[in-house]
């Protein structure tokens, strides 16, 4: 009696660089398919038996080799005979096995997985959409692109996709990130930011930024100090002892709602960075602070230039970005700006300041990578003399200390 062939049906299998790569889940291995290994697996589609599939192979590879690779396969559980006894592995139970394997780190295989569960269930959007956040992770962008177009098509008011398209797509970037974006993003990040950033994440842009502040102000702790883009407020934390009256702001309310609970911020809103910069009350700041908010913006001068304006005399502004090799900035794929050195010292003499210091640093990790910014402190130009050499090294000894903790975290 004929035996067909089949994919075995707990495996997973999506196309990759360089052939098929099979997950299989009861022995949790990845197989890396050569060109060959992967034309094989493809003819086991049900509607052939061994011989057939030697056949059908032997343009390219001899039937003794065919018969073995099947062997093997068959003994791996990679394919199975399609009249075996092997419960069926469903769309639904590789989704959630990807999610399982995506929260262990093992993302790989959790993409193999969901590729597998959109074979099988190719009209739900909710598992394609998990497809295109693993195949985001991977630098995957045909499948990214694919799957985000294919949820977009059926969601076209999710603001957060369409900006993420736009890398994806190749298109020129807009000067900055939409509201809508911002505030999708954070409605759906704010309610395990902190434990995501900090426990998953090891970010430390907050104490980088405290050390740029402290080199710049030494002992004061009387300033008036704004902290933009504040999130939850993991940065006020730091900035509180040093402040007499500290100001937070974010576009997203559910940020604003976390920062508020921690009772450190003398006056909190929530608004857009630039327009609330442009809309002068009269208030004037000492210190003006942007932790990893400016990720969202192209141009710099842009939140530099009204920021000028709302600082005293001799204020200072300390920010963090991602770094970026191409100046002067540019959109990556995750939706985020990174930014060059140069761009910094451009924006930064344009809007008014010189900077005052700037270096690189591991702003936190992601899947293992490190990413990589740039920690700068600009001071109102003009408003004071150079800084004392004394100042400058006691930065840098800081700043450079940061390995130090970044070593001791890793």
């Amino acid at each position: 009696m004929s035996r067909r062939l089949i994919l075995g049906p707990t495996t997973a299998l999506a196309e990759g660089p360089e052939g098929f790569v099979a997950y299989h889940p009861p022995t949790r291995r990845i197989h890396r398919l050569n060109p060959t290994a992967s034309l094989l697996i493809s003819l086991c589609d049900g509607t052939r038996d061994r011989d057939q599939i030697e056949e059908a192979s032997a343009a390219v590879l001899d039937r003794s080799t065919a018969s073995a690779w099947i062997d093997l396969a068959l003994h791996d559980g990679l394919i199975a005979h399609e009249s075996d006894p092997i419960p069926r592995t469903t769309a639904a139970e590789f989704a959630e096995l990807a999610d399982e394997l995506r929260s262990d780190g093992a993302v790989e295989a959790a993409f193999i997985c969901r590729s597998r569960a959109v074979e099988l269930a190719p009209d739900d959007l909710d598992i394609a959409y998990g497809l295109a956040e693993l195949a985001h992770i991977l630098g995957r962008r045909d499948v990214a692109r694919t799957m985000y177009e294919r949820w977009f098509e059926a969601h076209p008011d999710d603001a957060e996709v369409a900006h993420l398209l736009i890398s994806l797509r190749d298109q020129p970037p807009p000067p900055r990130a939409s509201d809508e974006a911002i505030k999708h993003l954070y409605k759906r990040f704010s309610s395990n930011y902190d434990e995501s950033m900090v426990d998953d994440l090891e970010y430390r842009a907050p104490d980088l930024l405290e050390n740029a502040v402290d080199a710049a102000v030494e002992d004061r702790d009387d300033l008036a100090i704004l902290d933009i883009g504040c999130g939850t407020g993991l940065s006020g934390l730091r900035l509180r002892p040093r402040a007499t009256s500290l100001t937070g702001i974010d576009l997203s309310p559910e940020m604003v709602a976390r920062a508020r609970s921690r009772a450190i911020y003398d006056r909190l809103e929530t608004a857009e960075i630039t327009a609330w910069l442009a809309d002068d009350d009269g208030t004037r700041f000492d210190l003006i602070t942007a932790c990893d908010c400016l990720i969202y913006f192209g141009d710099l001068a842009q939140v530099l230039a009204p920021a000028r304006k709302r600082l005293r005399s001799k204020g200072l502004m300390v920010l963090t970005v991602e770094r970026g090799d191409h100046a002067p900035f540019a959109l990556t794929d995750n939706g985020r700006y990174t930014h060059h050195r140069t761009h910094i010292e451009q924006a930064a003499k344009k809007s008014g300041f010189r900077v005052s210091w700037i270096d690189e640093e591991v702003l936190r990790y992601e899947y293992g990578e490190e990413v990589v910014g740039l920690v700068a402190t600009l001071r109102a130009d003009g408003a004071d003399p150079a800084e004392p050499e004394a100042s400058r090294l006691r930065a840098g000894s800081l700043l450079q200390g940061g390995d130090a903790i970044g070593a001791a975290l890793r």
